[in-house]
């Protein structure tokens, strides 16, 4: 692996209920982004705020 590109995996998700891939599919088309994208950002601001407050370790980035 080269210095500073971060290593990828998969995740596959089950019995998402319809409803919110609905809802995230319009949240993404309307801030311009794959739903994949919508996901990564949301999760990384959330860890980001778990982080702020104590309840996860810094993460490394």
């Amino acid at each position: 692996m080269s210095k500073g590109k971060a290593e990828k995996g998969s995740w596959v998700f089950r019995d998402i209920p319809r409803d919110l891939m609905h809802r995230m599919k319009i949240a993404a088309a309307v801030q311009r982004k794959s739903v994949k994208q919508l996901l990564m950002d949301l999760s990384a601001a959330h860890l980001e705020e778990m982080e702020k407050k104590g309840m996860l370790p810094k993460g490394k980035g």
